[in-house]
């Protein structure tokens, strides 16, 4: 049953990719009374200022889009703020709308919650069968504790708390700080980089470091401004005039999903299914994936970058393959509407 379009709806997070695409759909579908809040109005880690912000606004609907997210870089180095930032923002959440009466929340995960070793393509029954990929595990542990804390809640409280687990995102808004990104962003922005050297370009390379970091505290142990420096705190990332190094072997698989296809599956969801008619949680993404060397590839198509391609296999591959079976999500009537390619060649005008 679709909610009235003035129903007052949360969006936590939407500053991020997620959270900012759903905002804009909800908006494209005619929703006009969305609540916002920036952290510094509510830190969605602290139980008070959440609380307090729910008794304030009283949500109707919920769309948990927040977390803290990354690559297997930051999922490496940041395991503590990982799993306390997703258990403390899903807890104060999700406890809040119950508290609060809120009529429905959406709570949106990721498919690291899986095996590493899981058979493919997943199917949503595959979860807690096995051992989980040690690079993200006290994300995806967060990430598990959110569904079950809205199955526990719907069991107990008889509340209507939906949760859906898509595959790997990339869109508008993505981060591209290369400490911090994930897989796609971050090929993307060392190709230009690279073209950019190439061409002897340093005001664009200047350009982009200036709106986007590149982390690992290049920006402080060499002075940017100075060519020999820039190439040299470059090639530090993988980044020179004539190649590209990935991290990995370039052989492992991975699905990935448009935002504006999460959007409007949570959108849809919210809007058609309660907890009854879709379980516990449901897949979303493609049932497609492709290996990291094409998907490499495909994005030096669309850069139109001529430089090598080379992996070093010395650094971490993560899981060897997650491909998520969709069929559920089809079964309840969605699917996915934009091709990889498509994405990639939008995304890379945007950038």
């Amino acid at each position: 049953m679709k909610f009235n379009k003035n129903a007052k709806i949360f969006v936590a997070g939407h500053r991020g990719m997620v959270g900012s695409a759903i905002v804009k759909k909800l908006k494209e579908a005619g929703y006009n009374n969305i609540v916002t809040a920036r952290k510094n109005e509510c830190d969605l880690t602290n139980q008070r200022q959440v609380n307090e912000f729910f008794a304030l606004e009283k949500p109707e609907f919920v769309f948990l889009a927040a977390a803290k997210v990354g690559g297997i870089m930051a999922n490496k180095t940041y395991k503590a703020d990982f799993i306390y930032d997703n258990i403390m923002i899903a807890s104060n959440v999700i406890h809040a709308s119950y508290q609060n009466n809120v009529k429905k929340l959406l709570n949106l995960g990721s498919s690291c919650i899986y095996p590493k070793f899981a058979e493919q393509p997943i199917k949503e029954e595959y979860l807690l069968t096995g051992e989980l990929e040690p690079t993200n595990q006290p994300y995806a542990l967060a990430k598990i504790a959110a569904i079950e804390l809205c199955k526990s809640y719907n069991f107990q409280h008889g509340t209507n708390f939906l949760s859906l687990m898509p595959t790997n995102l990339f869109g508008s808004g993505d981060n591209y700080n290369l400490e911090t990104s994930h897989v796609l962003p971050a090929i993307l922005r060392k190709m230009f980089l690279s073209k950019w050297l190439m061409e002897a370009n340093y005001d664009k390379i200047a350009a982009d470091i200036a709106k986007y970091p590149l982390g690992f505290d290049l920006e402080k142990s060499h002075n940017l401004k100075d060519k020999h420096e820039l190439k040299e705190a470059l090639s530090k990332i993988g980044v020179t005039e004539t190649s590209l190094t990935l991290w990995g072997s370039g052989k492992v698989l991975r699905e990935f999903l448009h935002t504006d296809d999460l959007a409007i599956s949570a959108i849809y969801f919210m809007e058609e299914h309660n907890y009854e008619s879709m379980g516990d949680f449901v897949n979303i993404g493609t049932g497609k994936d492709i290996s990291i060397r094409e998907l490499a590839e495909t994005i030096q198509r669309a850069v139109g970058y001529e430089g090598k391609l080379l992996f070093d296999t010395s650094k971490p591959d993560g899981t060897p393959r997650k491909l998520l079976d969709v069929s559920k999500a089809k079964s309840l009537g969605w699917q996915y509407s934009i091709e990889l390619e498509y994405g990639i060649e939008n995304l890379v005008l945007e950038y």
